[in-house]
């Protein structure tokens, strides 16, 4: 599909989402005021297709209030907020389309380096749609050299600007997590297998805050304890879909998240420094008070060595 009609669509959607509701003639006149249309209008007809492709790529079902006004809206404008696949392309779109309509500023807008191994996408996800077994060439972190054997793919997700691909080994059945910047190669090969059919890659994570799915670890519920100003940060940007705030003072809040409290749970609550303690369980409160005095304890058993040296 040409990328300006993909472009066309992800205007048609942020055209009505940001009225909330609004008239063909309002929308014409949108089109006509946008350097896209040329200066030609849009029909009526051209319109519909539009919506009906919308509908059918990105799951957005744009309807008419049918009351005497005509004014469009989106139904399931939920969907553009929610993680799904289909909402992460849309607003991919969006970021994108806004981004070659603003060369001039192209200086100023700053991006994250995102690390390697986007070039495997396009065979995992054709062995993801093809139940096919990938031959893959992996060296972990830990890991002196890299190793090559097979996995069953079932999903990929994205972590923290990294890609994930997670699957089962056909030797033993352990499913694993994979980082795409740690593969070396990767290829499809002809032998097929079947996915679980009670797998769902959403219900898999729901409890888990990143990509570790350590089910030895219980799902618990993890109650903190936030300084005012790291509150307001959390409010926007929640720790977990299970998040609750509990208790509200001036100086702090009790936010509650229900999860597995793994070691990327556990990384994410110490980078937050001071302004996050942990109440409870006690084991998860006890574990980062440890690494916590780690922490001291190194930093001031050195403190007189780095004296002398700086």
């Amino acid at each position: 599909m040409a990328k300006n009609l993909l472009n066309k669509y992800v205007w048609l959607v942020e055209t009505i989402y940001k009225a909330k509701r609004i008239s063909f003639e309002d929308i014409c006149q949108h089109w006509l005021d946008n350097d896209m249309s040329e200066g030609k209008p849009m029909s009526i007809r051209t319109f519909h297709k539009w919506r009906i492709a919308i509908e059918e790529m990105f799951g957005l079902i744009i309807e008419n209030e049918h009351n005497g006004h005509y004014r469009y809206f989106i139904q399931n404008e939920e969907e553009l907020k929610n993680g799904s696949m289909r909402s992460w392309l849309f607003n991919t779109l969006a970021v994108s389309n806004l981004m070659m309509n603003s060369v001039s500023v192209k200086d100023k807008v700053l991006f994250e380096e995102i690390p390697d191994g986007e070039q495997f996408l396009p065979i995992i996800i054709e062995a993801l749609k093809k139940n096919k077994v990938l031959e893959v060439t992996y060296q972990g972190f830990s890991r002196d050299k890299a190793n090559t054997f097979e996995v069953e793919p079932y999903c990929l997700k994205v972590f923290k600007q990294r890609w994930y691909l997670m699957g089962a080994s056909p030797y033993n059945d352990q499913i694993k997590i994979y980082a795409l910047d740690r593969v070396r190669w990767l290829w499809m090969t002809d032998k097929g297998f079947k996915c679980p059919k009670d797998f769902v890659p959403e219900e898999f994570f729901e409890d888990c805050f990143g990509i570790i799915a350590d089910r030895k670890i219980n799902v618990e519920t993890v109650k903190m304890k936030v300084l005012t100003k790291q509150a307001n940060y959390l409010r926007s940007l929640p720790l977990h879909h299970t998040q609750k705030e509990i208790e509200k003072t001036d100086e702090y809040s009790i936010f509650t998240v229900h999860l597995r409290p793994t070691f990327d749970f556990s990384q994410e609550i110490l980078s937050q420094g001071a302004d996050i303690e942990v109440l409870s369980p006690k084991w998860f409160r006890d574990e980062i008070v440890e690494i916590s005095k780690q922490m001291y304890n190194k930093y001031h058993k050195n403190k007189n060595q780095y004296d002398k040296r700086f």
